[in-house]
């Protein structure tokens, strides 16, 4: 049964209208920045399973829609996509024309905590967690193309990798939010105001390390691409010096950079941004949304095949790369602190054993967080 908080009617794709799934925080601020900024109509109907969360979070919407007098409307629909099935009704009943889905059994925070688990994660990179990123998330793509395939769908968990994940299953996804999106805000913010259309940016999400350490220290750590005005800067960590990010994860700036293009696209509009894993590709780029699809919008002289092999690169050096035979491979030091920890594991799995393997790794993680 689906429990909607607010007046929706159910009918076929409704233009303006974007699911949320996810109540956590970084679905939280891009709901509360779409409350404070949409100039176009548009509902947005927040799914998540904690139902005081859901419902302070569709207050807060629409407040801060009526407070800065925007065209923006929050509803709540209860939905546990951890049960199976959960997401389908909800998709059926409200036919959005944007998913984003930011619902994930491995938080963000990871980053900044202290047992076995987050030093496999802070020691192997982030791609450990991939398997959880990518679990709801699949979960909900296979429900879309069921009920909605016209939809736009944006995965907001860990998009760098996961996004290609999904479309290894056959299933489309448009784009995530966040990573790229955190250092080309930054760097614009830097610039001044005006400046974000100025910049092209290239960034995989491990090139944000270098900017949460104080400029001194980031000599030989992987830097992404920056083009100015239509020519590659030279010096990013010198241009950039000023731009240092917390520990924790950046979501004042990572949740905000995806909003604009969200607008756009259940609106009708168009927009140009960064995004990570646009059409299921590995790492982040400069992107346009027009027409009712999502495109690479590149500086000129930078070659899609360049670009993706760059961002590629990251992962087949360390973390984990998906084959066009469906095969989810860890490479690097990720793979070899795996092997220590399960063999199986390490040898990785087929996407279309998603679910089983991720039984297997919450095991090793249930075992790491007490260590």
């Amino acid at each position: 049964m689906i429990e909607t908080t607010g007046t929706k009617t159910a009918g076929s794709e409704t233009p303006g209208t974007i699911l949320l799934f996810g109540t956590g925080a970084f679905a939280g601020r891009i709901a509360c920045d779409i409350g404070a900024t949409a100039r176009a109509p548009v509902t947005v109907v927040i799914a998540g399973r904690n139902r005081a969360r859901l419902d302070w979070l569709v207050t807060a919407g629409n407040a801060r829609a009526a407070v800065f007098g925007t065209q923006a409307r929050f509803l709540g629909a209860h939905c546990d996509l951890l049960e199976p099935g959960a997401a389908a009704p909800v998709l059926a009943a409200h036919q959005p024309r944007v998913v984003v889905q930011a619902a994930s059994v491995q938080t963000s925070a990871v980053i900044a905590a202290g047992d076995g688990w987050a030093r496999l994660v802070a020691e192997g990179g982030l791609s450990a967690t991939a398997v959880f990123q990518a679990l709801l998330s699949v979960r909900v793509a296979q429900a879309m193309r069921r009920e909605c395939p016209e939809a736009a769908f944006v995965n907001c968990c860990f998009p760098d990798v996961v996004n290609g994940m999904i479309a290894a299953l056959g299933l489309p996804v448009a784009c995530g939010v966040g990573n790229i999106g955190i250092l080309s805000g930054a760097f614009a913010g830097v610039l001044g105001a005006g400046s974000a259309g100025r910049l092209a940016v290239l960034a995989h999400y491990q090139t944000i390390g270098a900017f949460r350490r104080p400029a001194a220290e980031r000599g030989g750590l992987p830097l992404p691409r920056v083009w100015l005005d239509g020519a590659e800067v030279a010096d990013v960590a010198g241009r950039f010096a000023g731009v240092k990010l917390t520990a924790e994860p950046a979501i004042e700036i990572s949740g905000a950079a995806g909003v604009p293009m969200l607008v756009a696209m259940a609106t009708g509009g168009e927009a140009r941004g960064h995004a990570p894993g646009p059409l299921g590709l590995p790492g982040g780029y400069p992107v346009r949304w027009a027409d009712g699809a999502m495109r690479l919008a590149l500086p000129a002289g930078l070659g899609e095949a360049e670009a993706i092999a760059w961002n590629a690169g990251f992962e087949a050096a360390n973390g984990l790369v998906v084959g066009q035979d469906g095969m989810v491979r860890y490479t690097g030091l990720l793979r070899d602190r795996l092997r220590d920890l399960s063999p199986e594991l390490a040898a990785g799995f087929a996407m279309r054993d998603l679910e089983a393997v991720h039984g297997a790794m919450a095991a090793l993680r249930g075992r790491l967080q007490v260590s």
